[in-house]
């Protein structure tokens, strides 16, 4: 499910609670959904109920109504009532809904020029041009000298070598000799569609720190997801459909990496 298919999830979930009197509000042209800004917080976020509660009613009482509602639909594996009645949605994102992400992302033509950022000019003799990007878009507590790394702790390395690796598992596969095919995936590839799923959304926001906080979730969820799910045959194995239906999510991941790597003005290498 992507967000433009829960937004309307959700819409259409609200017409529905008025038609059957369970809700007395207006129904609003339009619901928007949000990544939430903190971890542990369901993959997206509404104040739908917040919104409704201004006609009358009990914000939290609302979002009862249709945390149930939603519960029944399927792609939503959780909803939970946060604070005065925010939604948090947790999304199913295996099968064909898996398949629809990867063939949007692969149609996609996303933001390509770059965001307005200044690294300071000590930061890029310091640390170099793209090291010196990432800094102007990273949390103040983070140690800056980890970016001249190449280690886990350094967020700059994950995301680009998360890109590395989805680059070489196409070299390999293409050496094997089989191509991508979009195709229902490994329901463990939940965090890595729902990333993938927000990437058109975030890109269009144009929000440095957003977009970067958003390629370290996209590559960290792909790194978790294709060391459990091996993307290319083993031994003797053939090709079949699951390893194109990988190989698909993993060059989807790879393009989302690369675009928001360039929006951001930082190289994205095929070899790390």
């Amino acid at each position: 499910m992507t967000p433009a298919d829960l937004s309307r999830t959700v819409l259409h979930t609200v017409r529905r609670a008025v038609e059957d009197d369970e809700l007395r509000v207006p129904v609003p042209e339009r619901v928007s959904v949000r990544v939430p800004p903190h971890p542990g917080c369901g993959d997206y976020a509404t104040n739908v109920a917040l919104q409704l509660a201004k006609a009358g009613g009990d914000a939290r009482e609302i979002a009862g109504v249709l945390r149930r509602r939603l519960l029944a639909q399927s792609g939503i594996a959780r909803v939970d009532i946060a604070g005065p009645g925010f939604l948090n949605i947790t999304l199913d994102g295996a099968g064909a809904s898996g398949e629809e992400i990867v063939r949007e992302v692969f149609a996609a033509e996303y933001e390509q020029d770059s965001l307005p950022l200044s690294p300071r000019v000590a930061e890029v003799a310091r640390l170099g041009g793209d090291a010196a990007r990432w800094s102007a878009v990273s949390p103040p507590g983070l140690d800056r000298s980890l970016l001249l790394v190449q280690k886990d702790s350094n967020p700059l390395f994950r995301v680009r070598y998360a890109h590395a690796r989805a680059r070489a598992l196409s070299r390999n596969a293409h050496d094997l000799g089989f191509d991508a095919l979009p195709g229902a995936v490994d329901s463990s590839a939940g965090p890595l569609l729902g990333a993938l799923a927000d990437h058109a959304r975030v890109s269009a926001a144009r929000a440095p720190e957003r977009l970067a906080r958003h390629l370290e979730r996209t590559a960290e969820a792909f790194l978790k997801w294709q060391a459990a799910c091996p993307v290319l045959p083993r031994g003797d194995e053939k090709p079949l459909a699951v390893h194109r239906a990988r190989l698909a999510l993993a060059e989807a991941t790879g393009k989302v990496l690369a675009n928001g790597l360039t929006q951001l003005g930082i190289t994205a290498p095929a070899h790390l």
